[in-house]
């Protein structure tokens, strides 16, 4: 386990609220760069009218895609920010509520913005930020080494 605790005096709060046909990744993260958000936890609700999820296959090493299949709900949607390359990547996991009640779930890959997509990021202290862990590839919260 890796605790570190971190004091800002400043933290900004940033909402997106994403319109009818928008893109949900591409829009939140134009908004990050437009805004220089590096590092930052994200949640949101709304709805989709389609898209993608995925569920990281670790031999594989990269994503099976499930396709989003017409209107959900986002019951859930909690990540965060990371930087790669100086730029923002958007770290999103998801829950889908069907008309049925059922439920689908995943990393966030797209999704089809209707009615609308609420989304607030807290921006979070630099020292948070996330670096590319070498042996999965994924972009991981490199906090204090284990005492």
């Amino acid at each position: 386990m890796r605790v570190q605790e971190v004091h800002h005096l400043t933290r900004r709060v940033l909402v997106v609220v994403c319109d009818k046909g928008e893109e949900a990744v591409a829009t939140i993260g134009r908004a990050l760069t437009a805004q220089g958000v590096r590092s930052g936890q994200v949640t949101a609700v709304g709805g989709f009218s389609g898209g993608e999820v995925g569920y990281f296959d670790r031999d594989r090493g990269d994503y099976l895609r499930i396709p989003i299949g017409g209107q959900v709900e986002v019951l859930s949607l909690l990540g965060d920010v990371a930087e790669r390359d100086g730029e923002p990547v958007l770290h999103v996991h998801t829950v889908l509520g069907r008309p049925d009640g059922s439920t689908l779930g995943g990393h966030l890959l797209c999704g089809e913005v209707w009615p609308t997509l609420e989304v607030v990021i807290t921006e979070v202290a630099p020292e948070l930020a996330k670096r590319v862990d070498p042996e999965t590839g994924l972009a991981l919260i490199a906090a204090a080494p284990p005492r």
